[in-house]
């Protein structure tokens, strides 16, 4: 599998900075995002698959950085086991996934 090594470093620096972790504590994390990439994408096709959904899907958060918002009141698709590799020991933790009909673009 090929890696993009400039995304791993860009990741380093950013956790370097952001963390005050040694610099190689923080490469070490950075590799283990991009090596759960893949298998986090698995999960989350597998789940949507499962729940036989076909439209976006998005995390809350992920949401948020695309400009819209979670309408209010609105239950989460499908929830799925994720890996988060930025902490540097492999825990896992549990994402929910809204679709495209539960958002709307955020007020200004």
């Amino acid at each position: 599998m090929k890696y993009n090594l400039s995304q791993i470093m860009k990741r380093a620096w950013k956790l370097f900075r952001k963390l005050g972790i040694s610099f190689s504590e923080a490469l070490h994390r950075a590799w283990l995002s991009a090596k759960a990439e893949p298998v986090n994408a698995r999960r989350i096709e597998a789940a949507k698959q499962a729940a036989s959904i076909a439209e976006a899907v998005n995390t809350w958060a992920g949401w948020k950085a695309l400009g819209y918002e979670v309408i209010h009141g609105s239950r989460a698709l499908f929830g799925v086991e994720l890996i988060y590799g930025s902490r540097g020991d492999g825990a896992c933790y549990k994402a929910s996934f809204f679709g495209a009909n539960q958002v709307r673009e955020a007020a200004a």
